[in-house]
């Protein structure tokens, strides 16, 4: 672990610092749109214009690597985030923070593919599962101390956006300053939509709904428990405990998920996720260690349900397609991520902030119903199906769309 840590470190620290700066600006966002007393759907949408930069991103950040190569597209989209987050203190009008919102998600989203690719494509074939490894702790640490990191200063002023700024700025040191070799980005392959919904339309669904959820989630649980009476210090505490619950579920569920039917794993999940949001639909009022206890059982359930239903979706796709896949399954999370805040906001707005979990409940009763014993054909059963997770704070993962080659085993 050590040799991957020297090698692989700056990758890593970029890594934890972008993921640090991005969710310190969603939460924050989130607080001051709840003290200017904006609705909820506003918060919704400005989840939804970040993930829609994202999977614009992905066709983006293609193009820019091959055009400039990884160091100076992972520096210009820096300058870009840098801009666009110290933009938010110009003006509040909803539309401009949506514009800033979708260029901070399709840069963002062009600087993970800088990073996945290059991981993926340096690592070995025997130790690419702790390079991943590693990278997805960096980047769940990064997020945590996000959220921390705003009860250090309990105010909603300019001095939170500067500290953002200064984050994604000083994360760009690291990658320009490393001496790695640079990897070979691969053309990507075309989505066949068709195969897809023929071959894996459970596993379409279970992303869908993942995108669904996890953009509700970073867009809107934070104008949630803010609602519920919380200090900023608090909202950050209760982000950062359900983040740090995900975290901890890639470990027992990467054991189970290869001894276990994945598509029954789903469903498990899903039923667990509809009886542990109950209780906080009906509590209107929950305290602030409540709100702990089931934030964190909460999010331990909701970041399952990707890297589940990416694996699934690998069992079923043999080697060749599997670019095309990665490029499916991102747009899938991508209109989850769009329409979920926006759904979830228009029923806080109309029915109240307890609401936000009937949606949940809503959302994974829908996945329990239409996910059931995995379709599997013979034909297409992959057994060197990688497990990929999704590490970026809104909800999306690049898949590695870089790097990805025909007839290869790599995630």
């Amino acid at each position: 672990m050590f040799g991957l840590t020297k090698t692989f470190g700056a990758l890593y620290l970029a890594s934890s610092m972008m993921q640090l700066g991005s969710m310190m600006l969603m939460t924050y966002l989130a607080l001051r749109l709840n003290d200017s007393g904006a609705s909820e759907t506003a918060g919704g949408a400005l989840m939804a214009a970040n993930a829609l930069g994202m999977v614009l991103g992905g066709w983006v950040g293609r193009s820019l690597i091959a055009q400039v190569g990884h160091i100076r597209t992972y520096a210009a989209c820096a300058g870009i985030i840098c801009a666009a987050v110290v933009g938010h203190e110009f003006s509040a009008s909803l539309p401009f923070w949506l514009v800033l919102r979708a260029l901070v998600g399709l840069a963002m989203m062009c600087q993970l593919m800088v990073v996945e690719s290059w991981l993926n494509d340096q690592a070995r074939t025997e130790q690419r599962g702790k390079v991943l490894a590693l990278y997805m702790v960096a980047s769940y640490v990064g997020m945590m101390l996000g959220n921390l990191a705003l009860s250090l200063d309990e105010g909603l002023g300019i001095r939170a956006l500067l500290g953002v700024a200064m984050v994604f700025a000083l994360g760009s040191v690291p990658v320009a300053l490393t001496r790695s070799m640079h990897p070979t980005a691969v053309p990507a392959a075309s989505i066949d939509l068709r195969v897809f919904l023929r071959r894996i339309p459970q596993s379409l669904v279970t992303v869908l709904v993942s995108g669904v959820l996890n953009g509700s989630f970073y867009g809107l649980a934070a104008i949630y428990a803010s609602k519920q009476g919380l200090a900023t210090a608090q909202v950050g505490q209760f982000m950062a405990l359900s983040i740090a619950a995900g975290l901890l579920a890639q470990l027992p569920l990467g054991w189970l998920s290869d001894r276990l039917p994945r598509a029954s794993l789903i469903r498990a999940v899903a039923l667990l996720l509809i009886v542990i949001s109950l209780p906080l639909a009906f509590n209107q009022a929950p305290g602030f260690v409540t709100l702990l206890w089931f934030g964190a059982g909460i999010g331990f359930l909701q970041f399952c349900l990707y890297p589940l239903g990416v694996a699934l979706a690998n069992d079923n796709m043999e080697p060749a397609l599997r670019v095309s896949l990665s490029g499916m399954l991102l747009i899938t999370f991508g209109v989850g991520a769009c329409v979920g805040p926006l759904m979830a906001g228009a029923l806080m707005e109309h029915l109240g902030a307890a609401s936000f979990y009937f949606f949940y409940t809503g959302t994974a009763l829908l996945l329990a119903l239409c996910v059931g014993q995995a379709k599997v054909t013979g034909e297409h059963l992959r057994s060197d199906a990688p497990l990929q997770h999704p590490v970026t704070p809104n909800g999306i993962a690049s898949c590695n769309l870089m790097t990805v080659e025909e007839g290869t085993d790599r995630p």
